[in-house]
């Protein structure tokens, strides 16, 4: 490592950066600073993908093994699950998951355990990054008391103006704005918001990633970048739910809610569209009001309005199976002994992210009501056991003519491009539709639920 650490160093070429957590959001961005010259390693507990990320491969959809492969190749990229050699980095960026546990409270035990494992190698001047989406205060009041465990200090600084403030290591917050699938906005197109725990490591964070992205937006502390990253992504969740609230009303007048989102979306000012579903997925916005809600209580605060639209989001899940039976009612069927298939389990279209997708709720809830359940997805060709679930047993299901016409409702819970809707429409025998991915279909429209 080099011993020059002032903050302006960070923004220079020759940095050895550490990414902890090689998943959707850490391994790009340890390869989009491959891709400027900078060499990077990859650290996870995960030792198959250490394995497949050094021999070039990849295990994310929408990366090409080619690109890791040239990085790796080139000597700009490794991976490796020894966390001893974070005390060669310059600087270290966290990217671990920010989940909720069964209470639906913030678990930052990733965190916890990312930064017990920074701290007896953090070296003198080194930059320590966390990008891991969490409540205001993080940063400050869990990460930073354990990295000064070892005597190294970095002390909170909020007066902007105090460029000279000593310093023996630099912290910073700066929200991973991913969208995976995306291709219009990809990492270097999406401007990065960077707080500081003092102003020299917010010079030194900017630095950093200003060689990675279109602009860096500093910001002025650690939990202001922090509650930046939750606005964002509760905006969408309470416009999410009121679309979804006013999908329900819909169905109930019998007017078409996507008739109606498209024609007020006309509007050249004033209104942004936002479209219904079987509920919220990925790994931030089912997320994010509930680390917000909780946080918020410890300042006698009730977050009424963000929880009011966690909950209707929540419902939205058993909302569709309370559809789904009604629909083979009509057809006098019990759900208890129907055969169903849902279509995708990836929480949004062409994407094999499964992330908090509503669609495993889907399944578990069906599978409760009796339902004889399958799934289909492109992305998935058999699942796992994951945090909340257990659905190693399921494989995808071949989407034949025969396949389809075998179940008493196919269900579609993720609008993937790849299928052939006029194809399911002519064949199942009932269509129960979440994503209005059956719009263009004129032939069998009466087998057509729409929910």
């Amino acid at each position: 490592m080099s011993t020059e650490r002032k903050p302006e160093f960070f923004a220079g070429k020759g940095i050895h950066i550490g990414i902890i957590g090689c998943g959707y959001v850490g391994l790009p961005l340890a390869l989009r600073f491959a891709d400027v010259g900078q060499r990077v390693t990859g650290f996870d507990l995960d030792q198959s993908k250490v394995d497949k990320l050094n021999t070039g491969e990849s295990y994310i959809q929408h990366i090409p093994a080619a690109r890791i492969r040239e990085h790796v190749q080139a000597k700009h990229f490794d991976a490796t699950a020894d966390f001893t050699r974070l005390r060669q980095m310059d600087a270290v960026l966290i990217c671990v998951p920010t989940p909720l546990d069964e209470r639906r409270e913030p678990d930052l035990s990733y965190v916890e355990q990312t930064a017990r494992a920074i701290a007896p190698n953090l070296q003198r001047n080194q930059l320590i990054i966390l990008e891991s989406t969490t409540y205001p205060g993080t940063t400050e009041e869990l990460v930073l008391p354990i990295l000064e465990k070892g005597g190294l200090r970095c002390p909170i600084v909020a007066d902007q103006s105090a460029q000279n403030t000593a310093t023996d290591f630099y912290l910073a917050f700066s929200p991973e704005r991913e969208d995976p699938g995306n291709k219009q906005y990809g990492l270097a197109q999406i401007p990065k918001v960077v707080g500081g725990i003092n102003p020299p490591s917010g010079r030194a964070a900017a630095g950093l990633y200003a060689q990675i992205v279109s602009r860096v937006v500093p910001v002025s502390s650690t939990r202001a970048a922090e509650m930046v990253k939750l606005l964002e992504n509760i905006f969408r969740c309470v416009n999410i739910a009121l679309v979804n609230e006013l999908k329900q009303l819909c169905l109930r007048m019998g007017l078409d809610v996507w008739e109606i989102i498209d024609s007020a979306a006309t509007k050249p000012f004033g209104f942004m569209p936002f479209y219904p579903g079987p509920g919220l997925g990925g790994h931030c916005i089912p997320v994010d009001p509930y680390y917000l809600s909780w946080k918020a209580r410890e300042y006698d605060f009730s977050t009424r309005f963000i929880e009011l639209a966690g909950e209707i989001n929540t419902e939205m899940p058993y909302h569709v199976v309370n559809a789904v039976a009604a629909a083979l009612n009509d057809r006098q069927k019990s759900i208890k002994g129907s055969k169903i298939l849902l279509l995708g389990v990836a929480y949004k279209k062409d994407v094999d992210d499964l992330r908090e997708s509503p669609s495993l709720k889907l399944l578990e809830l069906l599978a409760a009501r009796g339902a004889d359940i399958d799934y289909n997805d492109p992305y998935f060709p058999a699942l796992f056991k994951m945090r909340h679930y257990d659905f190693s047993n399921k494989r995808s299901v071949e989407l034949s003519p025969a396949n389809l016409a075998r179940y008493d409702c196919v269900l579609i819970a993720t609008d993937h491009s790849s299928y052939d809707y006029e194809a399911i429409v002519r064949n199942a025998r009932l269509v129960v539709d979440t994503r209005h991915a059956t719009h263009g279909v004129t032939q069998g429209r009466e087998k057509v639920v729409s929910c």
